[in-house]
């Protein structure tokens, strides 16, 4: 079983985890919270991959071999989702920055910055949902292993549940927080409140799941 191949083009994963801490800890806007979700739930994604690395194949486990080997491609292949969002993230929000530094002295000025802030605001507010559903997807799949997988490496599924918890409910606080700048008509200034409470309850739940198997395993 191998795990996709790492792309190009991903700036913050190419940081040693010195220097990605460091640009977290400065005055420097991006990366912030929403792109940390993310890449919280890369590693989310990770740590699964790697639960499934030591159960696929291991005397022992032969009965679960073939779910382990398909959780765990579809562990990379959300791993990768994950820090393309992480960019995406820092890219929104700098497009958000980037419009609410436009002039504001006329009407006509004013008006074209709030547009400006508002168009910006959609992607700032549709990639968090989108880390959201993906960390979801990773719980989930840290909850699929933590029963079945080998137990030296239960405890990293249990880590994998709490990152990809972390993730999804950080990922909620950047959209509710953009929602409020978002175009009028978009569907999300109605909707978003259900879609978060929603997701959020999903999230409670698949972590609980997770956790009490972990818990189970790791007892005796």
């Amino acid at each position: 079983m191998s795990s996709p191949a790492q792309p190009s083009g991903h700036p913050l994963a190419e940081l040693t985890v010195r220097d990605l801490t460091e640009r977290l800890a400065s005055r420097a806007p991006t990366p912030g919270g929403g792109s940390a979700s993310a890449l919280g739930g890369a590693l989310a994604a990770a740590l699964v991959e790697m639960v499934c690395e030591l159960t696929a194949g291991r005397a022992g486990y032969d009965a679960v071999d073939p779910i382990a080997r398909q959780i765990g491609t579809t562990a990379g292949e959300l791993r990768l989702a994950l820090l393309d969002a992480a960019e995406e993230d820092a890219a929104a929000y700098d497009r958000v920055a980037e419009a609410r530094r436009l002039p504001r002295e006329s009407d006509e000025e004013r008006a074209a910055r709030m547009a400006a802030i508002a168009e910006a605001s959609v992607a700032a507010t549709e990639v968090p949902l989108r880390v959201m559903r993906l960390a979801l997807d990773v719980l989930g799949l840290a909850a699929r292993m933590a029963p079945i997988g080998n137990r030296n490496a239960i405890s990293d599924a249990g880590v994998a549940a709490l990152f990809a918890a972390a993730a999804a409910r950080g990922a909620a606080f950047n959209v509710a927080i953009n929602i409020p700048a978002l175009p009028q008509e978009h569907p999300l200034r109605a909707e978003g409140a259900r879609k978060l409470a929603e997701l959020e309850a999903a999230v409670a739940a698949r972590e609980s799941e997770a956790l009490a198997a972990v818990r189970q395993r790791t007892a005796g």
